[in-house]
């Protein structure tokens, strides 16, 4: 096990404990609700979004849009979603970084035999 060196410095404390609880805040913050009948299926309410999960937006100017899941940003607790994107005012698009908590999951991937062990309960 290795040794950690404590400081007894205040400012260095408040920067390490600030950047443990940015990690905890991660899991929490890219979660989205389930889709009524993937809420029965599963028993539960809402779960951990990952890149490759159909998803519907509730809110915005992209409300009603459905797409799949391209990128999870944990830190912002945000993802890109195909299909979502606004033009940039020198031309091009960008892909629009949507909160978690304004989108329903509507199917889920599977690819991680871990995930669909841990929804089913098995």
């Amino acid at each position: 096990m290795k040794l950690v060196q404590q400081s007894s410095k205040p400012y260095k404390v408040r920067k390490r404990d600030a950047n443990l609880s940015l990690r905890d805040l991660s899991n929490s913050l890219t979660r989205a609700a389930l889709s009524s009948d993937l809420k029965t299926k599963y028993s539960r309410s809402s779960v951990r979004v990952r890149p490759g999960d159909s998803v519907r937006l509730l809110r915005g100017e992209y409300a009603g849009v459905e797409g799949k899941i391209q990128k999870v940003f944990p830190k912002e607790g945000r993802v890109t979603i195909e299909g979502v994107t606004r033009e940039k005012i020198a031309g091009g698009t960008a892909p629009l970084h949507i909160h978690a908590s304004n989108l329903v999951v509507t199917s889920l991937n599977f690819e991680d035999k871990l995930r669909r062990q841990k929804l089913e309960g098995v």
